[in-house]
């Protein structure tokens, strides 16, 4: 089990490695430009092309089923469910196959609505409940996956 994070604008990339050190689990940061993250020798830093969707293909193509993806980038979202990882996004709202549809349903009308004028803010602010949320699920995710796992 790994946990991918699409880092270019994750807030919760210390989050995830809090959690990550507790399960031993590596961390890979995956990012367009090169960043600054946390050090901790869980954690990879791999830096892709700056093609727009290049952090995007490299996860894609790497994810398996034992594997957690955080992403607010629900296309990459899609992706990751539809080969079975586990997919949070930075609030703790897990995406699924029972949710992935809706999700890049509303998605695709909001950005409609943005292009026609309609609608011209973007999604919420980040706040620290949405923090302590990310933590849960993300422990809930891990245990999860384990249980499953350990089953097998």
């Amino acid at each position: 089990m790994q946990i991918f994070v699409d880092a270019d604008a994750c807030p919760v990339k210390d989050e995830v490695v809090r959690v990550a050190e507790r399960h031993n689990l590596p961390v890979l940061l995956v990012s367009n430009s090169w960043m600054r993250g946390p050090d901790h020798p869980l954690v990879q830093r791999f830096t892709v092309n700056d093609h727009p969707d290049a952090a995007d293909d490299w996860i894609a193509a790497r994810v398996t089923p034992e594997d957690v993806v955080i992403t607010a980038d629900i296309p990459l979202a899609a992706r990751c469910v539809a080969k079975g990882a586990a997919v949070l996004r930075p609030n703790g709202r897990p995406l699924d196959q029972n949710s992935i549809g809706m999700t890049l349903a509303v998605r695709d009308l909001h950005t409609h609505l943005r292009e026609t004028g309609e609608i011209t803010g973007g999604p919420s602010a980040f706040q620290k409940q949405d923090r302590s949320r990310f933590l849960e699920a993300l422990e809930t995710v891990i245990q999860a996956l384990k249980r499953k796992a350990s089953s097998a």
